[in-house]
């Protein structure tokens, strides 16, 4: 009789699932996440370490870059427990994802726990009775391959990291990050912002004519577009250059010429010159990828990248899908079977092809050896079946769709491209080409040009349409049966004025697709790329569009004038070819971890490149001028402003895209500056002038010191309540905070208590000791009884809000096992375990928060490089120094 087995795994909610198809032989426990890693902060380096150069990144970079690995404190008890269970055990199953960092789970699981019984590496990529038990019956060795991989990963990006962001923070703000990835990821944004500030708009016009083919022709009317006056040919928006410019070639109409051509085509005598029939066939998309299933999610359902990877992760735990990390497109026989009977169930063996359908990814280096991204089992469950529900049920029924689709027909249909001739009286078109000889055009031909798909046979359609930015598979534009020769009627010509239009801001779907198309990182890291360039504000978003901040503008700046190799496309993407081959077992990890810090003969390494920066001019970086205007850009520690020759200065809105702030704008905003006062009256008790003013910690109310009142005057100040705007606010109001502190009168214990408004927000004040209040119209209205209520309850964290409870319960983080909960603070919104704390991101809401985004700003919280301890100097006298 076999004895008991120790099974271990990432994550409880898969221990569960495990648990279900595992017998009482068995018990399946949980190391939620990475048991270790290198350390956090110099609180996790051991004692004997401390004092040594290369402990603060935690990779003795002179000792073949071993890493310093520690078992942080929130997983020392989880690691006692499994101990103690591998006692009771006579076989242990690492059970960890079957990608590099499973198979670093499973490795540091196993280096620590140290078992003396037999250990197996047990993986499946479907969490089904069938999947788990072959698993169980036939499981595998460590593969030391994968794990060098994922330790060479993790080091070079902590070495990154480490070294490279502290000279952002002294360079341009504190709190900065770099890294291999994020830091290209952010320069790709930068770079279409770049495009998009560079690009002159030009104007053109054209002539859209509907049509009528006569009676019984089905559809009757058509469109069709003037494309040339005579032999030139009108130009379009894709003819012209980011200058805004053209070939000599065209014809540029604007809307006056336009408009004498949409006259000359309403009488002209219109015939068909040439139909052009072709057949249509649109083969069906493979089955999900990692990246695919990303981009079509997002743009079908709306999903961040991390969304779709929080759902899909949920769904392969509970045995919906399987792993949904993978590079693959090939399906198992069996899950081909399954599709493949499914299909004829729900639609009919017309839909399905007479073979099996089979495809091969095309990513370079591939590096899992799972399936696709398909439903789990043996048969398929139908969204209906599921008993899904939200999120869930929209994403399964996605990846349903997709892996039924990828074993249907094509679908088949007809293109049909029409030329049409059009004479008249001739007309004289001014050119306004620049470029061109004829600046004068008479003519008294047009010709016009319409196109046209019909569907006849829908195959794949049925049950998937792929989408894209602009067009889906299905749409269809219907022409009438038309031949050569016929005759049309011009029923209307109408003149259209266009812009050209700078391109397209990257959505998160088309930057992970350009991340994917430059090879830059790997599918399972893009969700968390993105999400922390959004989260240390390189990035925002403004629709569905990421835009970089002026912050990124500055940054980027910095890494292509003093670390070209390390935001360079084409070495990143080198870089990560050598990350895979060490994964492949066709590159030592040595080598090249060496060749990346140290250098080589042909390049310089990172310790070379930190090293040897020199003088770097912080304000330069930070400024970007606006054309010739002579006004700057700036970016400072306390926000982005712009300033002109006169050195005046003005806020810029951290929502406004860069590309929008012109020069006019510019002047606008310094004309009427952030500081700029607003009067409101005189206060009655002290005579003086109440003015409202914007400032560095936002809109407040003050009273104006009359020239040659003495240093020690102070002048009443107050901040503006959240519901009062600079626009509205009135003398009233203003007296009212400017009131402020009030007293409530003397507690119990004979200590006066005050209420006050300050920078975080309304709080009660008794000696030294502060309580938060709920809202700020408490400041006004709570009594001395209902304050020393408050007193009397035990302080917690964020005063009255934290007493009020969590604003919602996530559930236990998968890496710590602690409950975590999202509460408002002083700061705003925040989410914590009872440990740690990390405040929600400008894109995160308290609505759309899940358990997997609270365990990541948790974990990014913990994993913060240490900042360096600078004494600062101050000279003595100068008033300058104090603010560098």
């Amino acid at each position: 009789m076999p004895g008991k087995r120790l099974v271990i795994v990432e994550s409880p909610t898969k221990a569960v699932s495990l648990s279900r198809f595992l017998g009482k032989d068995y018990v399946v426990e949980s190391s939620r996440g990475h048991i270790r890693d290198l350390p956090t902060g110099a609180a996790e380096v051991p004692a004997k370490y401390k004092g040594e150069k290369w402990a603060r990144t935690g990779v003795n970079v002179v000792d073949d870059f071993k890493p310093l690995y520690v078992v942080s404190p929130d997983k020392k008890a989880i690691l006692r427990d499994l101990k103690a269970k591998l006692k009771d055990a006579d076989e242990l199953f690492l059970a960890t994802d079957e990608d590099r960092e499973g198979e670093a789970i499973a490795w540091h699981l196993l280096d620590e726990l140290k078992p003396k019984v037999p250990v197996k590496r047990m993986v499946f990529h479907e969490i089904t009775p069938e999947a788990i038990l072959e698993a169980v019956a036939h499981p595998r060795e460590l593969d030391t391959d994968l794990v060098d991989a994922q330790e060479t990963r993790r080091i070079l990006d902590r070495l990154y990291g480490y070294e490279v962001s502290p000279v952002l923070w002294k360079k341009i703000m504190p709190r900065l990050s770099a890294g291999r990835v994020q830091s290209v990821a952010t320069r790709l944004v930068v770079d279409r912002e770049r495009e998009r500030i560079a690009f002159q708009v030009a104007g053109y016009a054209d002539v859209e004519v509907t049509l009528d083919a006569g009676q019984g022709a089905d559809p009757r009317t058509f469109t069709a577009k003037a494309t040339h006056a005579g032999t030139h040919r009108l130009a379009v928006g894709k003819d012209f250059d980011a200058a805004g410019k053209l070939s000599p070639g065209l014809l540029r109409l604007d809307l006056e010429q336009a408009g004498k051509l949409a006259e000359a085509l309403r009488q002209a005598t219109l015939a068909v010159q040439s139909v052009d029939a072709k057949a249509y066939t649109r083969r069906p998309y493979p089955p999900f990828r990692t990246t695919t299933l990303q981009q079509d999610a997002g743009r079908k359902l709306g999903f961040t990248a991390q969304r779709t990877m929080s759902v899909a992760q949920e769904l392969y735990e509970r045995g919906f899908i399987t792993y949904m990390r993978t590079d693959s497109v090939t399906l198992s026989t069996t899950a081909v079977n399954a599709a493949r009977a499914q299909v004829k169930q729900l639609f009919g063996g017309k839909y399905l092809p007479d073979a099996p359908r089979h495809y091969t990814s095309k990513v370079k280096n591939a590096q899992e050896a799972h399936e696709a991204i398909r439903p789990a089992g043996e048969s398929f469950r139908t969204p209906e079946q599921t008993g899904l529900s939200g999120d869930q049920l929209k994403l399964y029924e996605l990846v349903w769709k997709r892996t039924l689709a990828s074993q249907m027909r094509d679908a088949e249909g007809q293109t049909v491209s029409v030329k049409i001739g059009a004479t008249f009286d001739r007309v004289a078109l001014a050119n306004a080409n620049a470029a061109a000889d004829d600046a004068l055009v008479e003519t008294g031909r047009a010709t016009l040009s319409a196109s046209g798909r019909t569907i006849t046979f829908p195959g794949f359609l049925a049950a998937y349409v792929e989408a894209t930015d602009g067009t889906s598979d299905d749409s269809q534009a219907r022409l009438p049966q038309l031949a050569a020769g016929q005759s049309l009627l011009a029923e209307q010509a109408v003149a259209q004025d266009h812009l050209t239009r700078p391109p397209a801001r990257y959505t998160e779907p088309s930057l992970v697709a350009k991340l994917e198309e430059l090879e830059i990182g790997r599918p399972s890291t893009y969700a968390a790329i993105i999400r922390t360039i959004t989260a240390r504000d390189y990035v925002f978003k403004k629709g569905q569009a990421l835009v970089p901040t002026w912050l990124a503008f500055a940054v980027t700046r910095l890494l292509e004038e003093h670390f070209p190799k390390l935001v360079d496309y084409a070495f990143t993407a080198a870089m990560e070819e050598t990350l895979d081959e060490v994964a492949s077992g066709d590159a030592a990890r040595l080598a090249v971890l060496r060749d990346f810090y140290f250098g080589s003969e042909q390049q310089r390494g990172l310790e070379a490149l930190v090293g040897g920066l020199g003088d770097i001019d912080a304000k330069k970086l930070s400024t970007f001028p606006l054309g010739d205007s002579g006004i700057n850009v700036r970016v400072g520690r306390y926000g982005t402003y712009v300033e002109d020759a006169e050195g005046r200065r003005a806020n810029v809105d951290p929502e406004l895209p860069p590309d929008e702030l012109t020069p006019e704008l510019a002047r606008e905003l310094l004309d009427r500056p952030a500081a700029a006062e607003r009067p409101l009256g005189t206060a009655p008790d002290t005579g003086l002038k109440v003015v409202a003013k914007d400032g560095r910690y936002g809109p407040y109310v003050t009273e104006v010191l009359p020239e040659g009142a003495p240093k020690s005057a102070k002048a009443r100040t107050g901040s503006l309540f959240k519901s009062m705007s600079l626009e509205t606010v009135t003398l009233d109001d203003a007296l009212r905070l400017l009131s402020l502190p009030r007293s409530l009168g003397k507690a119990s214990d004979g200590e006066e208590i005050t209420v006050q408004n300050g920078r975080y927000g309304p709080y009660l004040k008794k000696g030294s000791d502060s309580r938060s209040l709920a809202s700020e119209e408490q400041i006004f209205t709570i009594t001395l009884s209902e304050a020393e209520a408050i007193y009397a309850a035990p302080k917690t964290r964020g005063g009255a809000r934290a007493a009020a409870g969590p604003l919602r319960e996530l559930g236990d983080d998968p890496s710590t096992g602690k409950k975590v909960v999202v509460k408002d603070g002083r700061f705003g919104p925040y989410v914590t375990d009872g440990e740690t704390n990390a405040t929600l991101r400008r894109d995160d809401s308290v609505e759309a928060m899940t358990l997997e985004r609270a365990s990541e700003l948790l974990a990014e919280k913990r994993a913060r490089p240490p900042r360096p301890t600078t004494r600062r100097t101050v000279k003595r006298g100068s008033k300058t120094a104090a603010k560098k």
